[in-house]
């Protein structure tokens, strides 16, 4: 039995493929109808989306077959949902995350910021915390992740000698004072005959006097045998032996004194769990700063282009602006709350020695120096460093006033005066083909090269092949089948027939649609794909939205930031992923840290959705744009 348990187990995917379509194939032969068909489909695909028996960009690919075999959609209708303006601006996202990847700039942004918050064990958790969440607003939340953890665990490190080196120079000098009988010297009173030198193997004695002598002194198996043969009438010193090591383990064949012992396991026990809050604050700072931006995570576009395909009319009300104004005070929000909750966990609430306020800095010389050589090893700022700074900092520019919402922007003034011809997007493929036109060296007339052969022109900020290695192709797939979804509901019925089931929906006071809502949202993301979630969620809930008279950004805003809150388990996102596998944590670390983080991420968001989010998109009233009674033509 159990081995053909084992056996069943081995091939569950397999199972989960071909058994689910036949177990719901019911639905469509007894039911029957075009609603029931584009329910069969999207039943089949959650399913293969939640336990991903087959690759999630492959099940996207789903309606490219079963819509027109079903007879809801034609092929032509249906391809063309894979190509959406959202794409072009994730593709522009993209290469611009890769070119600040390629050339290191995102490093350098790192180290620079750690520079100026210093190695401070809260100050350092929160610039750790603030530079992952402002790197993974412009590249991806792993990329962010899987650079930041290196960094933290190598100063962690310094940090952890460095203070055992301290405690070892203290007892030893206690060791010292402490002579007691039989060498003139009163137990507890300096010893001002022995001078730790310079040289390591090497005791400076004074006679008393001006005069000194240095002697070399031989390291013995147990320690280190003062062995010194002068005649000094005043002084008589006959010490057995003095262990002096060198790191954070004890040497091998050295015996440890109790106390020692007791202190190095009090050291490692304390650096242990500063590095599990490290960790975790690091790649949920990466989960929580991807929500700021329109392209700082795959979902928040995902929402952009089904609300673009469900209400055409909008007035591209979901633009980089109008994102980044709701979401980023959200954010910031969220990273202090996050910081306090982690350092409470991890670090406690000693705010005097957490913020180092009265106490000796000399022990951070040495972790605040490795930062600094790192970045000393980056060198000057290159010529494709400072023109992939400029290309950044003025596509944002560009997207922020493009359409600011306050006044009329660039794009309305020269481009937009009748339709929306320029859109985020455009100004992203703008500002990202450049990379493949300008050279990544200054340009120079004649010149040879080591060899003696004339200088080759340099290559450009970035080549196809780079890009082709770092682009993730199959989130197109992935996103195209959401839209496709989507579209085949509104032209099989589906989402008219949910609308009426939905209505008795209306008695519930929005604010609590919404709160439930968004924590079933963060409870579902994290066993399933922030994409998948937020791919088959969106359109449901903008079919509610509609059926109880709610505006549809009401419910579909605050559950796209949620499906990005997967703080609880490590195989929700990448970057927990990647901590678990860096910060010795267990699996109820996480829990503990996560379960807390998702009830503050849910509130901060509906009182952000409450407050300046229905100033800003005027939430409070049914849009006009909303009363979609017909099915657009693409």
């Amino acid at each position: 039995m159990v081995v053909c348990l084992t056996g069943l187990w081995r091939y569950r995917n397999y199972l989960i493929i071909f058994l689910t379509p036949l177990l719901i194939l019911p639905l469509p032969i007894i039911v029957g109808g075009p609603e029931a068909s584009c329910g069969y489909v999207i039943i089949l695909m959650t399913l293969y989306w939640c336990t991903e028996c087959m690759p999630l960009a492959v099940t996207g690919l789903l309606p490219v077959i079963l819509f027109p075999m079903m007879g809801i959609m034609e092929s032509s209708e249906v391809c063309t949902q894979y190509m959406k303006d959202s794409n072009m601006l994730f593709v522009g996202g993209l290469l611009m995350a890769i070119a600040v990847e390629q050339w290191n700039l995102h490093k350098r942004i790192a180290l620079r910021v750690l520079l100026i918050v210093g190695v401070r064990p809260a100050l350092l958790m929160f610039g750790f915390m603030g530079i992952t969440a402002f790197l993974s607003m412009w590249i991806s939340n792993t990329a962010s992740t899987a650079m930041m953890l290196p960094i933290t665990n190598a100063v962690l490190k310094q940090l952890c000698d460095t203070e055992a080196q301290a405690e070892e120079g203290e007892m030893d000098l206690m060791a010292i004072r402490g002579a007691g009988p039989g060498t003139g010297i009163p137990k507890g009173q300096d010893n001002q005959a022995f001078d730790m030198g310079d040289k390591e193997n090497s005791i400076t004695i004074y006679d008393g006097g001006a005069t000194k002598c240095t002697k070399d002194v031989k390291p013995m198996k147990n320690g280190i045998q003062l062995a010194v043969v002068d005649s000094l009438e005043h002084l008589s010193v006959n010490y057995s032996t003095i262990h002096l090591s060198r790191g954070t383990q004890p040497e091998t064949g050295v015996e440890e004194s109790p106390e020692a012992r007791e202190r190095r396991l009090k050291r490692e026990a304390k650096y242990l769990k500063l590095g599990k809050g490290m960790s975790l604050s690091v790649c949920y700072a990466a989960s929580i700063g991807g929500t700021a931006t329109l392209t700082g995570s795959a979902p928040n576009l995902i929402l952009k282009g089904q609300v673009d395909e469900l209400f055409p009319g909008n007035g591209d009300i979901i633009n980089f602006a109008s994102w980044f104004g709701f979401s980023f005070p959200n954010m910031v929000l969220m990273l202090i709350i996050s910081w306090l909750w982690l350092q409470s966990m991890y670090l406690g609430c000693n705010m005097k020695k957490l913020f180092g306020c009265g106490t000796n800095k000399d022990g951070d010389k040495e972790p605040y120096g490795m930062i600094k050589n790192e970045y000393k090893k980056l060198g000057s700022v290159s010529f494709a460093e400072g023109c992939i700074l400029v290309l950044f900092v003025l596509l944002v520019l560009l997207w922020f006033t493009r359409e600011p919402g306050f006044m009329p922007g660039w794009a309305t003034v020269l481009f937009n005066k009748d339709r929306l011809y320029v859109t985020d997007g455009t100004v992203a493929m703008l500002m990202s083909t450049l990379f493949f036109l300008i050279p990544s060296q200054l340009p120079r007339c004649g010149g040879y090269s080591e060899n003696g052969k004339p200088l080759k022109a340099p290559p450009t900020l970035l080549n196809w092949d780079m890009v082709h290695k770092k682009m993730p192709w199959n989130i197109f797939l992935l996103v195209g089948g959401g839209f496709a979804l989507a579209r085949g509901s509104e032209t099989s019925g589906l989402s008219q027939w949910l609308g009426e089931s939905l209505a008795p929906l209306q008695s519930i006071p929005p604010v609590a649609i919404s709160f439930l809502l968004s924590l079933l949202i963060s409870t579902f993301t994290e066993c399933s794909s922030n994409v998948a979630t937020t791919t088959l969620f969106l359109p449901i809930l903008a079919i509610m939205a509609v059926a109880i008279k709610l505006h549809p950004l009401y419910v579909m805003l605050p559950c796209t930031i949620c499906a990005s809150l997967a703080f609880m388990l490590p195989v929700a996102t990448a970057p927990n992923a990647i901590a678990f596998s860096y910060g010795n944590l267990k699996v109820m670390d996480m829990v503990k840290a996560g379960f807390v983080l998702n009830i503050i991420g849910v509130i901060t968001i509906n009182i952000a959705l409450n407050t300046w989010g229905a100033a800003m998109f005027n939430l409070n009233t049914f849009p006009d744009w909303a009363n979609v009674t017909t099915i657009p033509t693409p």
